[in-house]
């Protein structure tokens, strides 16, 4: 496995232990009661309740959580324009974002005191679909060409590459066109990065191509250090770390899978229940099939991050004895 240089980042990953993520953001802002069906979704506390975002990162940081991903997933100049905002704006909330991490951090190790591990901010830089709100990027069918794929995500990718974040994370990424766009951007950034992948299934992406075929883009790439899949059923996840492996084995593999509910676009409503008493027994899965980096997306409150925690913690002390 190939680490970058000596960063915290670079400590964690030379520990050859689990490193543990967070769940759910929106998750854990909707349970505080905030609606979030705008087109900025989480990001749209960025502008109207930062402190409830930083509230937020402090419950999976309670719950165990070493990394903490931004509230910037669904921010684009495009989404603030479709609420009728300044899209000029962007570059402020995108910092906003990662600042407030930062500072969840800062407080949590405060009141917690010294931590074995550092907490990392890993800067979340979603998919265009994402920016759209309907739903696409658990398609990939956005119908652009690669030229304007690029111009959407390199201004982002910019800004978020020099934000202070220890990572970027390029998450729920659905279709080959989009890794082999982020693949040429993420050529040119400073900071470390991660890539992971929506899948419809344990061996392609929602537009039907090969997770092999994407994972392979980056098995030699300089700036990424682990490869993945998120937002993703649990069920299938087990399967993807095997082909991730093998198409990429120099790089780290994240998994941050979703509860395994449904999701219904036209509506905005998940559909299923929520569970975390086979979270503790799934991370220690994956963790065993080679998975370094491990956590929740949606529907993954801190409830389901505690329960991993408190397993792959407890594999980990049995490991020390």
């Amino acid at each position: 496995m190939v680490h970058p240089p000596q960063t915290p980042l670079a400590e964690s990953l030379a520990r050859g232990k689990p490193i543990l993520l967070d769940g759910g953001l929106a998750t854990e802002l909707e349970a505080q009661g905030f609606d979030l069906d705008t087109p900025l979704w989480s990001a749209e506390l960025l502008l109207k309740e930062p402190q409830a975002i930083r509230a937020a990162h402090r419950a999976f940081l309670k719950a165990g959580a070493e990394v903490l991903i931004t509230a910037s997933y669904q921010l684009s100049a495009m989404g603030l324009e479709r609420r009728g905002t300044d899209g000029g704006l962007l570059e402020e909330l995108l910092v906003a974002s990662v600042r407030l991490a930062v500072q969840a951090r800062e407080e949590g190790a405060a009141m917690e005191g010294s931590r074995c591990s550092p907490v990392l901010v890993a800067a979340s830089l979603g998919p265009f679909g994402a920016a759209l709100a309907d739903g696409s990027e658990y398609t990939g069918d956005y119908g652009i060409g690669d030229a304007a794929l690029s111009d959407f995500h390199r201004g982002r990718l910019a800004l978020l590459d020099r934000s202070g974040a220890d990572i970027l994370a390029c998450e729920t990424i659905p279709s080959l066109q989009e890794a082999r766009v982020l693949c040429d951007l993420l050529d040119g950034v400073a900071t470390p990065a991660w890539i992971s992948f929506s899948c419809a299934d344990g061996v392609r992406l929602h537009d039907g191509s090969s997770i092999r075929a994407a994972a392979e883009l980056f098995a030699e790439h300089p700036r990424v250090f682990a490869v993945g899949v998120n937002c993703t059923a649990p069920r299938f996840i087990t399967a993807i770390i095997d082909v991730l492996k093998d198409a990429a084995p120099k790089k780290a593999v994240v998994v941050y899978p979703n509860s395994g509910e449904s999701f219904e676009a036209e509506t905005g409503i998940w559909h299923g229940t929520v569970s975390s008493s086979e979270c503790g027994r799934a991370a220690l899965e994956w963790y065993a099939r080679g998975a370094t980096l491990i956590g929740g997306c949606c529907r993954m409150g801190p409830q389901h991050i505690r329960t991993m925690a408190q397993s792959l913690w407890q594999e980990k002390d049995a490991g020390e004895v």
